[in-house]
This record gives C-alpha cells, sequence and structure tokens, in this order.
C-alpha cells in the first residue's frame, strides 16, 4: 500500500475542499471497496478524506412525498429502515440479496453507488486493464469474461457494475444529490453511471472533488407488484451473475406503468425506457414478458464464455416480471427461486 496523507473533516465544505485540493484523492467511508482496492494497489490515492463525521446519516422525508437518504446511512440501516420498508420495498429487497451481513453493517449508501467493478483483470495489476491503465488493454476480452458485460460493452472495456442496490435504485428513478467546489447539484441516476466507450476508468459523472452527500428517492405507487430477483453462482455471498429489478401498476387488467432495470450485464444498472413505454398497455402475461425481454437484449453480445447469459437475462426477466405480477416479490432471506 502506497502512503498518503490522511484527513479527517468535520464539514461538507472542508470535505469538498480537501478532496479538490489533490487531483486522485479519494473519500472515505465504510471503506469495504476502497480499502480492498488500496491493499491491491489498484487504488493509489495520494489522499483519503475520512467523511465519518460528516452530518450525511439522515432519512427524511422530502416536501414531495419522497425520502432523503443522508451518503452515509449504512446499507443495514437503510434496508430495514421502518419508511424503505414500507414504501420502497424494491429497494430494502436488493440491498438484502448484496454481500453480507457484516458488509452492509460497514457499507454507506454513497459508497455502494461507488464501488468498483470485480472483474478479475482489474484487480491483477500484473495484467493489463484499461480501467487501471488507460490504453493498456482488455485482458477479459479473449481471456476469462463468463461474468462480464452482454449490453453497452465496448472494445476498452466489457466489466460490468456490481451493485444490487444500483439497480432497484435504477429502477426507482432516484437522484443523487453531490456538493462539489461549484456548489451543490442534482444527478439523475440514469446520468450517474457511464457505460465504457473508450474511457472505461470514468466509471461515473462526478468531477474532481466532488462528495455524494444523498440519495433522493422520489414517491412512488410501487409498493406490491415488485421483486428483486439476482441469479448468482451460490446462495450465500456472491455478485450478481443476472439480476433485475421490476416494478409494474396494473390498471383494470393491463400495465399502466412498469421500471425494469437489470444488474451484471453491463458496466451501469441497465434499463430500456423505450423498450418499457412499448410494454405500456399491454396485458400482463409471460407471451408479453417474452417480447419485452426479447426487446431489450436486441443488441446483447457475447464474449465467448458469457454467451449463456444472454438466455439468462431473457429467462431472468421474465420470471421477474411474473413474481412482480403476482404480488410475490423474492424472498431474500431463503433466495430460492419460484
Amino acid at each position: 500500500m502506497n502512503r498518503f496523507d490522511y484527513i479527517r473533516p468535520d464539514t461538507i465544505a472542508d470535505a469538498v475542499a480537501a478532496l479538490a485540493a489533490f487531483p486522485g484523492a479519494k473519500a472515505l467511508a465504510g471503506g469495504t471497496n476502497l480499502v480492498d482496492l488500496m491493499k491491491y494497489d489498484v487504488a493509489t490515492p495520494a489522499r483519503v478524506v475520512d467523511i465519518n463525521r460528516l452530518p450525511l446519516k439522515a432519512v427524511e422525508d422530502t416536501a414531495d412525498g419522497g425520502l432523503r437518504v443522508g451518503a452515509l446511512v449504512t446499507n443495514s440501516d437503510l434496508a430495514w429502515h421502518p419508511q424503505i420498508a414500507k414504501r420502497y420495498p424494491l429497494l430494502a429487497s436488493a440491498i438484502l440479496a448484496g454481500a453480507s451481513g457484516q458488509l452492509r453493517n460497514a457499507a454507506t449508501t454513497g459508497g455502494n453507488l461507488l464501488q468498483r467493478t470485480r472483474c478479475y483483470y482489474f484487480y491483477d495489476t500484473s495484467t493489463p486493464c484499461n480501467k487501471r491503465v488507460p490504453g493498456s488493454g482488455c485482458s477479459a476480452i479473449g481471456g476469462v469474461n463468463r461474468i462480464h458485460a452482454i449490453l453497452g460493452a465496448s472494445d476498452s472495456c466489457i466489466a460490468v457494475h456490481p451493485s444490487d442496490m444500483c439497480v432497484a435504485l435504477a429502477a426507482l428513478d432516484a437522484e443523487v444529490e453531490v456538493e462539489g467546489p461549484q456548489g451543490r447539484r442534482i444527478i439523475p441516476f440514469a446520468q450517474f453511471h457511464r457505460l465504457p466507450d473508450h474511457n472505461p476508468e470514468l466509471d461515473n459523472t462526478l468531477e474532481p472533488g466532488d462528495l455524494v452527500t444523498a440519495i433522493i428517492l422520489p414517491a412512488t405507487d410501487f409498493g406490491r407488484h415488485h421483486t428483486y430477483l439476482k441469479i448468482r453462482d451460490r446462495l450465500s455471498y456472491a455478485f450478481a451473475l443476472v439480476s433485475v429489478a421490476a416494478a409494474i401498476a396494473i390498471e383494470d387488467g393491463i400495465i399502466g406503468d412498469i421500471r425494469v432495470a437489470l444488474g451484471g450485464v453491463a458496466h451501469k444498472p441497465w434499463r430500456d425506457r423505450n423498450a418499457e413505454q412499448r410494454l405500456r398497455g399491454e396485458p400482463p402475461s409471460e407471451a408479453t414478458f417474452l417480447r419485452f425481454a426479447e426487446d431489450v437484449l436486441r443488441e446483447s453480445e457475447g464474449c465467448g464464455q458469457n454467451d449463456f447469459k444472454i438466455e439468462l437475462a431473457r429467462r431472468t426477466i421474465v420470471r421477474a416480471l411474473m413474481q412482480a405480477t403476482r404480488g410475490t416479490p423474492q424472498d431474500q432471506s431463503d433466495k430460492v427461486v419460484r
């Protein structure tokens, strides 16, 4: 691990200033991802800004009927918060599907957004990786790529975003509150994470000195017809091969509104709003959902070892939407797919 400057500010303004003063400085919250990256010499920040003293641990109502979740709220506290469990059960379910109890006790809301890919080559500093060293090449292309992207990939990177929570946030149309050198701004969740294109080292749209301070959850009516379905190699702690956050509003036997976001398939949580729009007004049936899955996956492309994920994603989308339609969300306690 490299030597670094350590600062523990007491105010958001001081934290932003400390981050902005050092190019490549990193904010430290729960440390469940950053500390690992530093141990492996994947991340070598010259400055670490510990933000745990900042007043970012509250879950508060917003004026328009939503919730504002502070960036330092732990994943465990968020998943079990009464208002999240009652008003945003899709988010609670996605969080409980991820990591382990010990990790959720330490991991934070803001940190979850910023976790980096779990690509084998990204963590192995002896191999080329465009995400780690831009221009060095992508070892996963032509290499071991079973867990990699089938949507939105590029010739520079085929890694996937590892978060479960972010998939639900994408489906819920959340927003990210950021404080930076130029002041406060709100970023729509769909615009927060990036696809790799030719700059896979850039995971998101944050600017130097920016600090995630909160997640804004809009008011939602997706209380009953929802599910978070995560398909993985083992039922214990494992990242998704494919996951689906699905929420449906059914009116008079037809689909009035629908939200579907996919995890484990792209460099960011994947959502096809055009395909969702085409599904509105249709009957909620297995045949309808199969057509929808084909629509969402029409541009999917495997890299050899991960070709199976295309069919797996198709089946997972249909299964998730059927669960949501029945009002029988996936149980994250036993994880058995019903």
